[in-house]
């Protein structure tokens, strides 16, 4: 499988050169932490070689989303208009937020519905958008998800979504994802936090202080037989994310 380049060089470093194809990287942090902004960083540089963002939005309108990356100059409107990025709207499809924009894609759904119907947005936007381009998925957030959806079922999905993630890998010929999941830690349980540990093959957390604009940032986890856990010093600065 191929190794895909972060192009942040620590971090390339601290995963073995980088992140396999086909895997999921758990991005954790706390209340206070920036941390999550690390995953659009990873998206836009990915972006510059030609892949395509997928962000996976339960937790807030776009309109507030996009104000949130304006702190590292990432602009979501920009990047979709540019052909490089689409939206799979959850938020929007319980809340029945209607979006003009051809890029955010949206369903009616509820508890029930959402899985079948979310699968029929990703192969809709797979077929006119993503193409034979990289999908480098955004979930944006875990912990929305369980919001809207409850832990149990979300871990159901989650188990799901790994099997039609192997059917794919068996059956389909095109460019293997990289998954990228947000997790704010302060809400939800220990056990769903370990569950989306076992599932992922890639962990990075952020520990936040407040008042303190310096945050500590472990590379806890990833699949090369060489690895070894790392710490690391991790800041906004500028609208430029800084890791030393």
């Amino acid at each position: 499988m191929e190794l895909i380049k972060t192009k942040i060089p620590q971090l390339d470093e601290a995963l073995g050169g980088g992140i396999l194809e086909d895997s999921i990287v758990l991005i954790t942090y706390d209340t206070y932490s920036q941390g999550w902004t690390l995953a659009f960083e990873i998206l836009r540089n990915r972006i510059e070689d030609g892949d395509f963002g997928v962000i996976i939005n339960s937790v807030v309108p776009i309109s507030m989303l996009n104000l949130e990356l304006k702190r590292i100059n990432f602009d979501l409107n920009e990047k979709g208009e540019n052909g490089d990025l689409g939206i799979i709207d959850i938020f929007a499809s319980f809340y029945g937020i209607n979006y003009q924009q051809p890029y955010v894609y949206y369903e009616n759904m509820d508890r029930e519905t959402y899985l079948p119907k979310f699968m029929n947005l990703y192969r809709k936007m797979l077929k006119e958008r993503i193409k034979d381009r990289r999908p480098i998925g955004i979930q944006v957030t875990a912990d929305g998800f369980v919001f809207l959806l409850g832990e149990e079922i979300e871990l159901r999905n989650l188990q799901k979504n790994l099997a039609e993630k192997e059917k794919a890998l068996l059956y389909e010929k095109r460019k293997r994802p990289i998954n990228i999941t947000l997790l704010n830690r302060d809400r939800v349980s220990s056990r769903y936090i370990s569950w989306l540990s076992l599932y992922s093959q890639y962990q990075i957390d952020f520990s936040s202080q407040e008042g303190e604009v310096e945050e500590k940032m472990i590379v806890r986890k990833a699949p090369s037989p060489n690895f070894k856990p790392a710490t690391y010093t991790f800041k906004i600065e500028n609208g430029k994310i800084i890791i030393v």
